[in-house]
């Protein structure tokens, strides 16, 4: 999931999902990439759990899924007392020093 985010054009595309559902044209509209490419960047962010696709008629609808940004930040948390203790030594370190 991570790997999947580090791409800017992925982040970007999270953040318009996170506004509300779009379609892959609508949601394809602020890049300078081909749909092609938005495309594969979409299949990306479904295979991580972060994004749905439907396709209704001609239209293909692009969604964020909460569940994948639930194991997001799940994920962030456990991480954080590693990273305050961290911190925490970084800062005596500097205050002793």
């Amino acid at each position: 999931m991570l790997q999947a985010l580090g791409d800017a054009t992925r982040r970007r595309m999270v953040e318009a999902l996170g506004k509300g559902p779009l379609s892959m044209s609508a949601l394809a509209a602020p890049f300078d990439i081909t749909l092609t490419a938005i495309g594969q960047h979409l299949h990306v962010l479904e295979e991580c759990g972060l994004v749905t696709t439907q396709k209704i008629g001609r239209v293909r609808t692009c969604q964020l899924r909460a569940e994948g940004l639930d194991a997001l930040a799940a994920w962030v948390e456990a991480q954080r007392p590693a990273w305050d203790r961290k911190l925490d030594r970084l800062a005596d370190l500097l205050r002793d020093g």
